[in-house]
């Protein structure tokens, strides 16, 4: 989406909302995005699927392109404290730094700390939008854990925490396969 291309401006403006991007636009953007060169040797999706209509046309996807999914890794955490990560960002209006008002806090209220530009709550971040897509989650989502779990590639870890130690659970669940 940061190319400004025609398929990006459509799903900003459902993220926007806190909705989710209809299929046929997310389909197509992963299609084009997979479909090149330097995604050949790997890489990691992050949000896509959303539904378990997107996992069928993404291994579709994947068959047509010679590849597959080694897993897919779930992250759990009390709702509560994904509103409370979620609403606390501030993304900067020049460099595109993001903070939070609790975990990492700017030395000046609503001032970067890198550039010194304006700190703003991004739309999709509001309280309520993240309610909103909590609650989207639950209907079109959690679906893909069972989904996931059948195919045998589902990795679940605790991702309550410091995001290095985060981090370290994840890639030690992905070395495990479990």
């Amino acid at each position: 989406m940061s190319g400004g291309t025609e398929l990006g401006k459509q799903a900003k403006a459902y993220m926007d909302r806190g909705d989710l991007v209809p299929d046929e636009v997310t389909n197509a953007m992963v299609r084009d995005r997979l479909a090149q060169q330097d995604a050949q040797g790997g890489f990691l999706l992050d949000g896509f699927p959303r539904n378990v209509a997107q996992a069928e046309t993404l291994n579709k996807i994947l068959d047509d392109l010679g590849e597959r999914l080694d897993a897919v890794l779930e992250l759990k955490v009390d709702e509560e404290e994904i509103v409370k990560r979620l609403s606390g960002r501030r993304s900067c209006r020049n460099c595109n730094n993001v903070q939070h008002v609790v975990y990492d806090p700017p030395a000046t209220e609503d001032v970067c700390d890198v550039c010194g530009g304006e700190l703003f709550q991004r739309e999709d971040d509001r309280e309520e939008v993240v309610r909103h897509r909590l609650d989207v989650y639950h209907e079109q989502t959690e679906p893909l854990v069972s989904f996931y779990a059948n195919e045998g590639i589902l990795v679940t870890i605790e991702a309550t925490g410091p995001v290095d130690e985060v981090t370290a659970r994840a890639k030690a669940a992905l070395r495990n396969g479990s």
